[in-house]
């Protein structure tokens, strides 16, 4: 058994559009202390998935099919060990503050700020 995979971070990844998964998913595994434990296309399986593999982080796109992001953010936060969740999207992140307040996210990143250096960034100080 790998001791220091058995010891990253699980994380989640929720994305509709297979690209922007796999992108995410390729900076997850560049990140030193993170590993990609699922990766599921919307907000129902967000929320089923997390039940079953119970990662650490989720990292959630706001604009999927059927319940949002954000709907799905509540409803991972609202559980009896909620998942830290990252907010990400490809729009701009002015007056993202409100959104991410109501629905229990950490924090918002654009898809194009998203690096191994701004995830291992917004983990620490969403745990510390």
């Amino acid at each position: 058994m790998d001791l220091a995979r058995s010891e990253s971070v699980r994380v989640l990844v929720v994305d509709d559009m297979a690209p922007f998964r796999a992108a995410m998913a390729a900076v997850v595994e560049a990140a030193d202390g993170f590993v990609v434990v699922g990766q599921v296309a919307s907000g129902e399986e967000s929320v089923t998935a997390s039940a079953a593999l119970r990662p650490q982080l989720v990292l959630m796109d706001v604009n999927l099919p059927g319940i949002d992001g954000l709907e799905a953010t509540r409803q991972l936060r609202a559980g009896t060990t909620p998942p830290v969740v990252l907010l990400l999207s490809t729009y701009d992140a002015d007056g993202t503050d409100q959104l991410v307040r109501q629905s229990g996210a950490a924090a918002y990143v654009t898809k194009a700020e998203f690096g191994p250096d701004r995830l291992a960034a917004v983990w620490a100080e969403a745990t510390q």
